[in-house]
Formats: structure tokens, sequence, C-alpha cells
């Protein structure tokens, strides 16, 4: 009798996963590269603990300042901001903290684990070996892109939330004053800066995106950090255009202080929901370059 022929397995980095192809007996795509797996390699990186340590020690950094400088004050500004009330109370303090590091010092987090996530494998030489697991692609680039988003989400709340831990107990609990007038009862403030977190993390799904895209098509970590952010600065100085007029409605940057809307008497939503709309567009089409481009990719580190 002659030998029941072998069962065929997929050829490690070969392009796509073709569906209906016959597999091992017992193997499982799902049970390939595990989301807690991945975060726990994530986790254990030596840039992650210097990301974490970064944030937790800006808010220190902001009341050390403060505390040399004195009271911060309006001169020289065109106009009241948070920095004026900066002081006040913890909630203060915290919103300060957001409208410092929105615009740049939280970007730089996101690009690094999303740009990071793919480009480092094909740096390592790894690459090849996780798909000759045999590691789906469209598995391993959606395992990746949710680790590096939860990592991200976490980057973007531990920032507040030990800003608004630590300007507490420096500068007492208590409403949160608007630098226009008015305030915010205690109780009140919590939603709306939780409000203004989740928002900016919509906001800033557009570098993630772009990240992620970057990090499918070099072999380059540092090309795909350095590029998002190179390119969400180029975005922030085109809407200091206003030249442009009304082109600057499509570009992120134009909407992303608008978490501010939140800590108003009256909360105002439309500007979030356009730079919602806007944001998630953006992050949509760039996440399918990055799974389309990726489906036929040569693997070859």
């Amino acid at each position: 009798m002659s030998a029941a022929p072998a069962t065929p397995v997929p050829a490690p980095g070969a392009p796509g996963d073709a569906p209906g192809r016959a597999t091992a007996p017992g193997y499982r795509p799902g049970r390939t590269l595990r989301l807690r797996v991945e975060a726990r390699r994530q986790v254990r990186r030596r840039r992650t603990m210097i990301v974490a340590a970064l944030l937790v020690a800006l808010p220190f950094i902001l009341i050390a300042a403060f505390a040399i400088g004195g009271t911060p004050s309006g001169e020289g500004s065109n106009g009241p901001t948070l920095i004026d009330v900066a002081t006040v109370s913890g909630a203060n303090f915290c919103a300060t903290c957001l409208f410092v590091s929105a615009g740049f010092v939280l970007v730089v987090p996101v690009a690094l684990f999303c740009g990071d996530t793919v480009a480092s494998e094909a740096g390592w030489s790894s690459l090849r070996y996780l798909l000759a697991a045999p590691v789906p692609r469209a598995r391993l680039l959606t395992v990746k892109l949710t680790v590096a988003l939860g990592f991200s989400a976490v980057a973007l709340v531990l920032l507040p939330a030990v800003a608004l831990v630590a300007g507490t107990v420096a500068y007492g609990w208590g409403d949160l004053e608007l630098p226009t007038g008015g305030a915010l009862a205690s109780g009140d403030a919590l939603p709306r800066l939780a409000v203004a977190v989740v928002y900016i993390f919509i906001s800033q799904l557009v570098t993630a995106a772009l990240a992620f895209w970057l990090s499918t098509v070099t072999d380059a970590p540092l090309g795909a950090v350095g590029g998002a952010v190179g390119l969400t600065i180029v975005g922030n100085v085109l809407d200091a255009v206003t030249a442009l007029g009304s082109w600057r409605d499509v570009l992120p940057a134009h909407w992303q202080f608008s978490w501010a809307d939140a800590l108003q008497p009256t909360m105002e939503w439309s500007g979030m929901v356009q730079g919602t709309s806007v944001s998630l567009s953006y992050a949509i089409v760039l996440t399918a370059l990055a799974f389309r481009g990726f489906r036929t990719k040569d693997i070859v580190s």
C-alpha cells in the first residue's frame, strides 16, 4: 500500500494567506501569536518603560517649574489660556498638562508604539520566523495593531491620571476654573476631563495608523516612527497657514484641540464630532493600506 500524501503546510513568508489552503491537522490560526503573549513582550521592552517614566515625570516637572517661576500669568500672550489657571486646583493642573502635551508630547508614544511594532520584527530578522510559525499575515497585523493601540491608550490615560493626583496633592481639590471666566464644579470636571482624554485618543488615531502603515513598508523602526511624527508636525504647520482657508478643515491637526470644548460651561460637541470623523476617515484608509500592502509583501527579513 502506498503512503498517504502529506498535508501541505503554507510556505514560510509566502505572500498572502490564501483561503481554503490545506493546513496541518490541529493547526488553528486563532491560537497563533496571542494578544497576551504580544502584550507581555512589549511591556518588557526598555522603550516602554522609558516612555512610562517620562509621562509620569512630566507633571512633576511642571509642578517644579511653577514652584520656581511663581504663579502663571497671561502676560505677553494673545489671550487667557489654561496655563493661567494651572495652579488653582488639581483639575486645572490636569487640564493644563493635556493642553501642553496634546500637540506633540502625546504624539511621540503613539507613533513609537505603532511605528515600532512590525518594523522592529523586520529589523531583528524575526518577522519571517513569525510567519513561518505559521502566523497568518492578517492576524499578525491585527494583534500587533491591537496591542500598539492598547499601549497608546494607556499612555494617553497615564499622563492625565498622574497629573490629577499630583495636582490635587500640590494645589488641592476644587472646581475647574476656566481661563475665560466661570467654573466647572469638581463633580462635573472629572467626566469632562474623561471626554477630553477620549477625544485626544481618537485624534491620535491618524498618527497611529500612519506609523503602523509606515512600519509595514520599512524595516527601519526609527524611519516609521520619525516619519509619522514628522508628517504630524507638517500637518500642524499647514494648519497654521490661514491662507489655506477652508482647506484646513480636512487636516486632522485643525481639530486636535477641539477637546477644549468639553471644558466649557456648556459642552459643545460640533468640533469634536467633525474632528472624530476626519480622524477616523484617515485612520481607516491608512490601516487598510497597511493590510493590503503587507498581504503580498515579500518578507525577506
